[in-house]
């Protein structure tokens, strides 16, 4: 393993993710609020801990290998988390311990939108900045990291995609440069991002909402800047209809976008699979929410109940996580439904979270494939997918995934319910975490605040196993992985 390589790179996360503290010292001079010492200290702590790792190896280059890669995937987060919690921990009118600190910086890094901190509309503009800035700095490195590195690891969501993905996805990269790859993506979601804040703006938020929520909504992460989430512009509905807009596409393979805006055409998004899935499952989801939530008399108004269920669908479907409505207190079977659906999530190479729409198309036919074979035990049934084979080695990674999904859900939800939660509390809990949606059901339905600290301890390990897919961090933990 090349440890000064690493070292050196590290290094540099630290020194580039110092610079993301300056937009934060702006907003506390504009908003002149009492935050500004604390980012400063934080940037001078943070830069200077980069530098020392930086400097004794900075003349140290070389080529990485596979197992280096594993290694960066994972401290990308790990590392960053830990910084990231630095400002919020330091910050006095937050006062939150170091176990807070640092659930909420993961929940934000990983996009996943879950939050210990209440009182969100007092709390000073810089802090509410901040957190929205970190989901927007988390996506955009989980799509360079889930489209152009992961892949070459063999590993994630990317991997199964390329198989039949339209357009440029050849070995792997979207560009034959990776630097290159990452920079078409940026530009992607800059555009996207700013394209959100103008509609945000137009539609009648304030600037500084407009850009707070559009860092949160491109990055599928869900944080908001009021403590009643989206449901603060409820009297807006074109507010409601952006979002919903936006998480649509923000849910989007990244790769299709690249190909849209390379082809000057829409016509790929159409041809793929993955995103008729995708739209499918939503569209499904949205019409039965919006008809039970009528039905049930939660909305007196029809246009009211379509509104907020297929609002309430695409959020919790794409593992965004915004609220218009206390959605874990609606009748009947719909808040579970809701977050069975955030099992599924958004498109592979997208910000969001889940299993991924593909590997739950790829568990459907090889479960139609099955029940084939039973009936023609020597029939030769393949799997196709945008009329191309695949691979068996392809349908037994994602039948690897989805047991050590499983494996894993079951252990943090036993803990939990270990830690004092109640049953639903625990699920939901751990669904919302290793999901990356955010909010759950009953004690986790608004926030985290209550939850035991090793209760936040074991979910911020469930959101970091969710972002990276599980296997990243399962292959860290291998002996296999640490032998020569």
């Amino acid at each position: 393993m090349q440890i000064f390589a690493i070292q050196r790179v590290l290094g540099l996360f630290l020194i580039v993710f110092s610079s993301t503290l300056l937009p934060p010292m702006l907003v506390s001079v504009i908003y002149q609020d009492t935050e500004l010492n604390h980012f400063i200290e934080a940037f001078l702590a943070t830069v200077g801990t980069g530098l020392l790792l930086w400097l004794p190896v900075r003349k140290h280059r070389k080529e990485f290998r596979l197992r280096d890669g594993f290694v960066i995937v994972a401290l990308f987060w790990t590392v960053l988390g830990l910084v990231g919690a630095v400002p919020l921990f330091m910050s006095r009118q937050l006062d939150l311990s170091f176990t807070d600190a640092i659930f909420e910086s993961l929940s934000g890094l990983t996009t996943t939108g879950a939050t210990v901190i209440t009182g969100l509309d007092e709390l000073p503009k810089s802090i509410l900045y901040y957190r929205q800035q970190l989901q927007w700095l988390g996506g955009i490195g989980i799509i360079v990291i889930a489209v152009a590195i992961m892949p070459m690891l063999g590993i994630g969501g990317m991997q199964l995609y390329r198989a039949e993905t339209p357009g440029p996805m050849k070995d792997s990269k979207l560009t034959p440069r990776i630097t290159e790859t990452a920079k078409a993506l940026w530009y992607i979601y800059l555009a996207l991002t700013v394209a959100c804040a103008l509609a945000y703006w137009l539609a009648g938020m304030d600037l500084f909402d407009a850009v707070g929520h559009s860092f949160a909504t491109i990055a599928i992460g869900g944080f908001s800047t009021h403590d009643a989430s989206m449901g603060y512009f409820n009297n807006q509905p074109l507010v409601e209809a952006v979002a919903i807009v936006f998480m649509i596409l923000s849910g989007v393979n990244f790769a299709l976008h690249f190909t849209a805006w390379r082809t000057r055409s829409v016509a790929n998004y159409f041809r793929d699979v993955e995103f008729q899935t995708y739209l499918g499952i939503l569209l499904t989801v949205a019409v039965v929410s919006s008809g039970y939530l009528y039905y049930m008399d939660v909305f007196i108004y029809p246009e009211r109940a379509i509104l907020h269920g297929i609002f309430q669908a695409v959020s919790i479907g794409t593992t965004t996580g915004f609220t218009t409505q206390e959605y874990h207190t609606w009748p009947g079977f719909l808040p579970v439904m809701l977050l069975f659906s955030s099992f599924i999530g958004a498109c592979a190479g997208s910000t969001g979270g889940g299993m991924k729409v593909i590997r739950f198309l790829l568990l459907l036919k090889q479960g139609f494939r099955e029940v084939k074979r039973v009936i023609h035990p020597n029939a030769v049934i393949p799997i196709k997918i945008g009329g191309k084979t695949l691979s068996d080695r392809v349908i037994d990674a994602v039948w690897g995934f989805f047991a050590a999904y499983v494996a894993i859900f079951v252990v943090i939800l036993l803990v939990l319910m270990l830690t004092g939660l109640d049953q639903i509390s625990a699920f939901s809990a751990t669904a919302a975490c290793l999901n990356n949606l955010g909010p759950g059901l009953n004690e986790v339905g608004l926030n985290y605040a209550s939850l035991e600290d090793p209760a936040k301890w074991i979910l911020s390990l469930a959101m970091m196993l969710g972002r990276l897919e599980i296997f990243t961090v399962l292959v860290l933990l291998s002996p296999a992985f640490w032998r020569r």
